[in-house]
């Protein structure tokens, strides 16, 4: 609450600089502030009695806003990319699948790698994960795998996150 908001009897006022002003009442405690030409902000409203503070209020705000602005700005954000291969895939193209990974994984994000299988190929499990162990060891020294490969109907994935 700021300025007029304020329906208090009696309030402890501090100043600006941090200087304690004592107990008094809220319309004493207004007059201060605007002699200042600053606003009476009330910081802890369940003190006995409670404590105010006189304050630039929109300067307050400002300095809040652009804190939180530039902790955003700071914050990475680390985002899923996913490559689907098949279980009978060539050579070159296996080769251009673990370039696109390096890519992701220089870049900070994680990445999961899904063999799909297609009608009978699901029998044959086995080549999807020595598939996604030849990915996991191609990428030794970008990434880390986080969990083994895992079956989940008809796809088999693992989630390489980067070093």
């Amino acid at each position: 609450m700021i300025n007029e908001e304020i329906r208090v009897a009696s309030v402890r006022l501090v100043s600006d600089t941090g200087e304690q002003l004592g107990i008094m009442s809220s319309k004493e405690a207004l007059e201060v502030a605007y002699n200042k030409n600053l606003d009476l902000v009330m910081i802890s409203p369940k003190a006995e009695p409670p404590v105010c503070k006189t304050m630039d209020y929109g300067k307050y705000k400002f300095e809040l806003a652009k804190r939180d602005k530039e902790a955003r700005k700071n914050q990475k954000t680390v985002s899923l990319k996913e490559i689907r291969v098949s279980p009978s895939i060539d050579n070159h193209d296996f080769d251009t699948k673990v370039n696109q990974t390096t890519k992701f994984l220089k870049s900070g994000d994680k990445v999961k790698i899904t063999v799909r299988f297609r009608g009978r190929e699901v029998h044959h499990s086995n080549l999807g994960l020595q598939l996604l162990e030849r990915f996991r060891d191609s990428l030794t020294e970008y990434g880390v795998a986080e969990k083994p490969p895992k079956l989940e109907g008809k796809n088999m994935s693992m989630v390489v996150s980067p070093k």
